[in-house]
């Protein structure tokens, strides 16, 4: 039987649970808690809005969003949304979900740090930007009840979440500093990392090869 929090059913499908027992096996419970309080957060901004999004699709964006922090599937040479993006898309594709439907759930993952624009794009792109917005930075608190809010960290705990999941970033970003220029985890290793210097749009322009 399909597990309800918050008025919001889990998806109950082979490909459900096996991204649930992925993500179980591979990530911390710190990740796997937020993770899923990303789905359900989004399904709830989502019912809010009354957008139509396909349930599924929303489940895999959100539970593999933060793959890419995690020990087996993070990577030195790109963005860590992007190692995410990629496993959700190869997943999916051994499902036999390809072509459009896996594009989305990768372009949702790669721009779950990018403000703004996903919430211009397709309802599972923008869901899980919304969930991982008001998890991580209380954006659209209030756009869900106290009582929702109460029953999904019932379900999904989130003790000193705060300090956990920058230490979490910190962890799985440190080895390729280069990758956060231009997006918000340059801001978490300008904090954490000793003797990290934060790449410079203007400084690049002025320093390349062209002669003016």
């Amino acid at each position: 039987m399909s597990e309800s929090i918050a008025g919001v059913q889990i998806p109950d499908s082979t490909l459900a649970r096996e991204a649930t027992e992925l993500v179980r096996e591979v990530a911390s419970p710190l990740l796997f808690d937020h993770s899923r309080r990303v789905f359900l957060f989004g399904a709830m901004r989502g019912r809010e809005q009354g957008l139509h999004f396909d349930p599924e699709l929303l489940y895999v964006g959100s539970m593999f969003h933060d793959l890419g922090l995690t020990a087996r599937f993070r990577r030195t040479d790109q963005r860590f949304e992007i190692d995410g993006a990629d496993e959700a898309r190869r997943f999916l594709h051994a499902h036999g979900i390809t072509g459009e439907l896996a594009d989305r759930v990768w372009t949702a993952i790669a721009l779950h740090t990018t403000p703004e624009i996903p919430l211009h794009m397709a309802p599972e792109v923008a869901l899980v930007t919304r969930g991982v917005e008001l998890d991580v930075l209380g954006i659209g608190y209030h756009a869900v009840s106290d009582e929702q809010r109460a029953a999904v960290v019932a379900a999904h705990p989130r003790p000193d979440f705060k300090n956990r999941i920058l230490a979490a970033f910190t962890e799985g970003i440190e080895d390729r500093p280069e990758t956060t220029f231009g997006n918000v985890k340059a801001d978490v290793l300008a904090h954490f990392l000793p003797g990290f210097t934060r790449g410079d749009f203007v400084e690049i322009i002025k320093n390349s090869d062209w002669p003016e």
